[in-house]
């Protein structure tokens, strides 16, 4: 009776020992094929990630690829800034010694009658002046004396043809000794020298012819 006791607690703890056995092998089989498939999805989330990182560019590429700026602009200026400046009433003239509309004869500077020719009662000869009005501007020079009597009545200038129907309309005469229009005289026309000549005539405010 004591041995049937012995065998049968013998079985008892060898059928729980191999019984804990297999349990341990099932634990360590089950680790092992986890353990494998976690090593080999490593590798495919590296590849995941270095596609994800070449899909997002650098901050190096990425201030690379900005277009660069535009140089701005730059703005066009008027031109020589003034050493005098006013306003004043204008007429037109063209004299080139056809005689036509009391022309006395040739520029007194000596040059040919042209676009761009003024007539001043004091000015140095060859003096550069820019002349503007409705918007539009002329640069020229100072090449006869004029005009007359009109200058003692404020009207300083006297442009060339071309000059004056430029300035009016934007047109062009009718003739170089017409402007065409039926208008004499341009008033609040704005001068402006730009450099002094060095012929005959006094610098400063046009004075009257012959004063």
């Amino acid at each position: 009776m004591q041995k049937r006791a012995t065998n049968a607690l013998l079985a008892g703890v060898t059928g729980s020992a191999l019984a804990g056995m297999l349990v341990a092998g099932v634990a360590v089989a089950s680790g092992d094929d986890r353990a494998p498939k976690e090593t080999a999805g490593a590798p495919v989330a590296a590849q995941e990630l270095a596609r994800d990182r070449a899909r997002v560019p650098s901050a190096a590429s990425a201030d690379t690829a900005k277009p660069s700026p535009k140089p701005s602009a730059k703005k066009r200026g008027r031109g020589p800034k003034a050493l005098l400046s006013g306003r004043t009433t204008a007429s037109y003239f063209w004299d080139d010694g056809s005689g036509v509309n009391g022309d006395t004869g040739a520029p007194a500077s000596g040059k040919s009658m042209q676009k761009g020719l003024f007539a001043s009662p004091s000015w140095p000869m060859n003096t550069k002046v820019r002349v503007s009005y409705n918007g539009r501007s002329v640069t020229g020079f100072v090449g006869d004396r004029g005009p007359g009597a009109p200058s003692h009545n404020g009207v300083m200038l006297d442009l060339d043809t071309y000059t004056f129907r430029y300035l009016l309309d934007g047109e062009k005469p009718a003739s170089k000794y017409e402007a065409g229009t039926g208008e004499g005289h341009l008033q609040g026309l704005r001068w402006e020298v730009l450099q002094w000549g060095g012929g005959a005539g006094t610098r400063g405010e046009p004075q009257p012819f012959g004063s």
